[in-house]
């Protein structure tokens, strides 16, 4: 169960990380943000990260060998990249219509799969 909780809540955690590091990007190009001040940008992204370590830090707990997860600290890392990549590119394909998926993502994709592997491998 400690596995299904680590990737569930580090899915959310990446949700709103993507939300603060490039929401502000879509809001812009809505015209939501265009004359807003860069100091203002980066208050309002550090309020959406902030949701962003309130679930990171307690799937990192959950999950971590340290307090008796399943992972050391090498797999949780790799496992939170993979799961970064992945929410990033839903969130950019789906949400903010910026990029298509063509077949270099697709060889990204496969090297990460090999990458969980090997970190995975006694």
């Amino acid at each position: 169960m400690k596995i299904l909780y680590t990737i569930l809540l580090l899915v959310a955690s990446n949700i709103f990380m993507t939300l603060a590091w490039y929401g502000n990007l879509k809001l812009t190009d809505m015209g939501i943000l265009k004359d807003w001040p860069l100091i203002l940008i980066i208050l309002a992204s550090w309020g959406v990260a902030f949701f962003e370590y309130s679930i990171m830090v307690p799937a990192n707990r959950i999950g971590s060998e340290v307090t008796g997860g399943p992972f050391n600290l090498v797999q949780l890392k790799v496992i939170q990249e993979v799961v970064s990549l992945i929410v990033f590119m839903v969130i950019t394909i789906k949400v903010f219509k910026m990029s298509e998926f063509s077949w270099n993502h697709l060889i990204g994709f496969c090297f990460m799969v090999l990458a969980v592997y090997f970190c995975f491998k006694k």
